[in-house]
């Protein structure tokens, strides 16, 4: 029996003989799965956690080949699509790359060495794409905490909401077996990056659940389209502006999105910050989830049940306690506002301590270093 660190290969034909034979002859190099059917193909992928490579054929009940690609490319970015095919047309290849974006297109029957040599070409592909998503993620995202981190100390209304919005949404996204969304983590974090042009009295305002005027709310409707013009000329950003461009979309218009990088993205991010906003009012959980509830069609019920346990994983975890601010350290999340004897806010309520911001307070308010504050491990410390 193959290894679990082998690489995973989907091949997928309503022809059973072909895909037992297509199983003995890559068995031995690969561990391969099979399905008869694009339905049955979806749910077994669901499973598969280091798949590399998808095999389909083109002519299959219910839904075809090209149709099949396209659902693993939305749901499986990662993984090579080849489709192997006795149809040889021109209009069918044009489908498979243009809905499936297909890596090889095969015709049947297909030689052995030509078949091996066009799956070895695709683990190298599927390693490329891997690598270079890490690198991405890893650049692009410390980047955008760094300047995050930055402008929470500037603007700590506007800001250091992001960090307690990325961590939940992680934490959800996790939960539903997307760890590594890395996509939906640049949104959270941008999400508060149009708020920057609003005044700090307005934003207090917004916070709090005041009753706004309607030149304020003119201002408050106008954030995502200046966030979106702040964000379109950044390279690699596409798929994160989709994401928060979908947050003002109607409900029938997200759920049109699938279950796909930018609908997934939209429906936790919309559905975090929906909470977020409901509680930073003071209101209780059980009418928040009431309401959220209420907006089935928009999330989904998954998603809204996902979100609950989450808060309730981080509620059973580690419990609030009260040290002096000075001995505070990176890796605790603060569980109250942070003021200056003015009132003047530093940090919000869920930031994530950093040595930045221990730097900033001995600097700008060493008064507060022996106040009393409320704080628990963040997620990330503890798990």
């Amino acid at each position: 029996m193959n290894s679990s660190s082998n690489p995973q290969i989907l091949c997928v034909d309503d022809e059973v003989r072909i895909v037992e034979g297509l199983a003995l002859l890559l068995r031995r190099d690969y561990e391969v799965h099979q399905a008869a059917s694009a339905a049955e193909g979806l749910q077994k992928m669901s499973a598969l956690s280091n798949l590399a490579v998808v095999i389909s054929d083109m002519r299959m009940p219910g839904m075809d080949g090209a149709s099949f690609l396209h659902e693993v490319m939305v749901r499986r970015p990662d993984a090579t699509r080849i489709l192997l095919t006795g149809e040889a047309g021109r209009e069918s290849a044009i489908r498979a790359v243009n809905e499936g974006q297909v890596f090889r297109f095969l015709t049947k029957p297909c030689p052995i060495d030509q078949l091996k040599n066009a799956i070895e070409a695709g683990l190298i592909q599927h390693r490329l794409v891997r690598a270079e998503r890490g690198v991405l993620r890893e650049t692009l995202i410390g980047s955008i905490n760094a300047l995050m981190e930055v402008l929470a100390l500037a603007n700590p209304m506007a800001f250091g909401r992001a960090s307690r919005i990325k961590r939940l949404v992680m934490n959800c996204a996790a939960s539903m077996g997307a760890p590594e969304f890395w996509q939906l983590e640049a949104a959270a974090l941008l999400s508060q990056v149009g708020y920057v042009v609003l005044p700090p009295a307005l934003l207090e305002k917004l916070h709090s659940g005041q009753h706004l005027a309607p030149d304020e709310q003119a201002k408050v409707a106008a954030v995502p389209d200046i966030t979106q013009k702040m964000l379109e000329h950044i390279p690699r950003l596409e798929p994160v502006i989709q994401i928060l461009v979908a947050l003002n979309w109607k409900d029938a218009q997200v759920a049109a999105l699938g279950n796909g990088t930018i609908g997934m993205g939209a429906r936790i991010l919309g559905i975090v910050l929906d909470y977020d906003w409901q509680a930073a009012q003071g209101k209780p959980r059980e009418a928040i989830f009431e309401n959220l509830r209420g907006r089935m069609d928009r999330y989904g019920a998954a998603i809204i049940e996902h979100l609950d346990r989450c808060l309730q994983s981080a509620s059973a975890g580690d419990q609030p306690r009260e040290i002096p601010l000075r001995e505070v350290v990176p890796g605790m999340s603060l569980q109250q506002d942070i003021r200056t004897h003015l009132g003047a806010l530093i940090v919000p309520k869920g930031f994530d301590v950093t040595p930045t911001f221990l730097e900033r307070i001995s600097n700008i308010a060493p008064e507060l270093l022996d106040t009393p504050v409320r704080v628990s491990l963040s997620d990330a410390r503890r798990s």
